[in-house]
């Protein structure tokens, strides 16, 4: 069988795993999201089926014929049945436990397994095989008598269940006569018997979710998809810090590679651009907890970037690793006042050094693993927009615990003054080019957009000088832009300044509001974008060679941007057919990843993404017939 992206995540807002189709764990990293892969399957070459698999959980059940996989309605539950060829069935809850304790969040490091016999006499083997050191060795072991130790290089975690302890040792297969449970989490005893702590932490944990989902403003079309995308956006939060990851995983290719190309990269990291998308979407939702979650990390940010105490960098691996093919280096100005990155670490970390894990083969053998990820180093001038973008809603919403004050203004007025400064200087673009250089058009409107809606917020504050003083900065920005990426002979925007190459990215120039989607400009901008790189129902970001070569895939997000592009310019119709054909594309778990092939036939990049999970929540949103229409 081969490796899939037909994943189901669980997870909490601190763990997290992907569960395959046979209800395997296949996916988990600890301590954070961004730490050792004590569940490395995923990138592991081989079919967890094999006795020599590692790196994953399994419950195998002997004489397996048919398997079905749901999540509890409005969770991210997952419910695996598991039917044999003589009758038995077996039933698997994962999940991993949030609700309110003492007063506070509890989210631990933990996931929970319930096992039980439904139908005839199945028997089953628990292969619990954690590893450490990303794939370098099996996590060494210490057991009592209900428990297991499983002693990594970061953590060490602790089983506790039900189920003899011998039993997972050793692999035995034996029957499942009655529910057994499972808890892996901190090193630390539970205080009860799993079965009552784990049917307790289920209960608490249904009724979190489900009550989260009930403060959502949803479309009336496409409900269960919307919630779906929204709940799997909020575990791509680190609550601890309130960053949000781009994906739970690093290095899913980005296409089939036999050549070696190395488009394989690690998200599991805060792209400010990413985060404020997610924020965006989820906003349409109502959902204030992930953008004031968010808004503490970015202030926290923005705070340690001007003054330079930003934390140390993430350890980096203790043997030289080899070179990265096409790796090249933005040169940056880190000393700037004021200068931000692109991306950085959950904790805040800004230095993500990029190394090989040469241990992990790779999703199907397709390396290189990759930790780290060298757009750190970028200049990337959108980054500026996208602070003050994400911030901008907080002067202005009533229902937040923590409005945006003066002081909040005067910490943001720096940034805009380096996005004035930057907006007509090279950069590496949102696409992340690590060979070359160019005024971006995307990332000049984005400079834009900071200086305009600084002007906004110094409005609300009744700043009007200051308020005068950006609008003045954005009149600025405009008019460069209207100059320098309008191509006269193509009659259309260009990708950069006096270029004239193509970008999908030029149809966000509608949703920050720099053209309307009835201008001519940009009807004629649209027209070209989508003829020179639609693919069928998809969409290419660019159909240039890059520092890997050609584009093999669709970029999914780019996708919804077309969609919302066709409605927008009145071709209603047409959105809805494509926005279906996307729906139809989701793994079982209702998801997305990055990249779709040409053909549509298979997901890659990385999973679940929340590029594409945004686009899913934005084009809903924008189709969906009015409540009104029902009520």
């Amino acid at each position: 069988m081969s490796q899939s992206l037909d994943l189901f995540p669980i997870g909490n807002c601190a763990a997290s795993a992907l569960v395959d189709r046979c209800g395997r764990f296949v996916w988990a990293c600890a301590p954070r999201v961004d730490g050792d892969p004590v569940f490395s399957a995923l990138l592991g070459g081989k079919d967890p089926r094999e006795d020599s698999a590692h790196g994953l959980w399994a419950i195998d059940v002997e004489g397996m014929t048919q398997v079905t996989q749901a999540y509890l309605r409005n969770t991210p539950i997952l419910r695996t049945e598991i039917r044999t060829a003589d009758g038995g069935a077996v039933e698997i809850i994962d999940f991993c436990p949030r609700y309110r304790h003492f007063g506070r969040q509890y989210r631990p490091l933990a996931f929970v397994r319930l096992v039980r016999p439904l139908a005839g006499a199945p028997r089953i083997r628990v292969r619990l095989r954690p590893m450490t050191n990303y794939g370098e060795r099996p996590c060494d072991q210490t057991a009592g008598s209900n428990h297991i130790r499983y002693v990594g290089s970061q953590i060490t975690l602790r089983l506790t269940t039900d189920c003899p302890v011998g039993h997972v040792q050793e692999e035995r297969i034996f029957r499942l006569e009655k529910p057994l449970g499972f808890f892996l989490g901190p090193d630390e005893g539970l205080n009860a018997d799993v079965d009552t702590v784990a049917g307790g932490m289920l209960r608490e944990t249904t009724d979190y979710w489900r009550g989260w989902v009930r403060t959502l403003s949803v479309p009336l079309d496409w409900q269960e998809a919307v919630i779906r995308a929204a709940i799997t956006l909020k575990l791509c939060q680190y609550e601890e810090t309130g960053a949000i990851v781009a994906a739970l995983t690093t290095s899913i290719p980005e296409h089939p590679d036999e050549a070696g190309a190395g488009r394989n990269w690690d998200y599991r990291y805060c792209w400010l651009r990413d985060a404020y998308y997610v924020v965006q979407a989820l906003n349409r939702l109502g959902a204030a907890d992930m953008l004031e979650n968010y808004l503490v990390y970015l202030r926290n940010l923005v705070d340690q970037a001007s003054r330079g105490d930003l934390p140390s960098a993430v350890e980096c691996p203790p043997e030289p690793v080899p070179d990265l093919p096409g790796l090249h280096t933005v040169a940056v100005e880190r000393d700037k006042a004021g200068h931000v990155q692109p991306v950085y670490g959950v904790g805040l970390e800004p230095a993500l050094t990029e190394w090989v894990a040469t241990h992990l083969p790779g999703y199907r053998g397709i390396g290189p693993v990759r930790v780290g990820n060298q757009a750190h180093e970028h200049l990337q001038h959108d980054v500026y927009g996208q602070i003050v973008l994400s911030t901008v809603q907080a002067f202005f919403d009533e229902r937040l615990l923590r409005p945006a004050t003066v002081e909040d203004f005067k910490a943001l007025e720096p940034i805009g003054e380096r996005a004035f400064e930057l907006h007509d200087k090279p950069d590496a673009s949102l696409w992340e080019f690590r060979g070359r250089e160019a005024v971006h058009t995307y990332s000049s409107v984005m400079c834009w957009a900071a200086c305009d809606r600084l002007g906004n917020a110094a409005e609300k504050l009744g700043l009007a000088d200051r308020a005068r003083y950006w609008n003045g900065k954005a009149a600025v920005i405009r008019k460069t832009i209207e100059t320098h990426a309008w191509n006269e002979k193509e009659g259309r925007f260009a990708a950069t300044f006096g270029g004239d190459e193509l970008d999908a990215s030029l149809l966000q120039l509608i949703d920050v509001r720099f053209v309307r989607p009835d201008d001519p400009r940009m009807q004629a901008t649209m027209k070209a974008v989508e003829k020179g790189l639609r693919r069928g129902p998809f969409m290419l970001r660019y159909a240039i060679p890059d520092d890997f070569g050609m584009p093999q895939t669709a970029f999914n997000f780019c996708t919804f941007w077309l969609i919302e592009a066709l409605q927008l310019s009145g071709r209603t119709s047409e959105a809805r057919e494509l926005f279906e054909e996307m729906l139809d594309r989701r793994t079982a778990a209702g998801l997305l990843s990055e990249d779709i092939s040409f053909e549509g036939d298979e997901l890659w990049g990385n999973y679940p993404q929340t590029y594409s999970l945004v686009g899913l929540i934005n084009c809903a949103t924008l189709l969906s017939k009015p409540w009104a229409s029902v009520r």
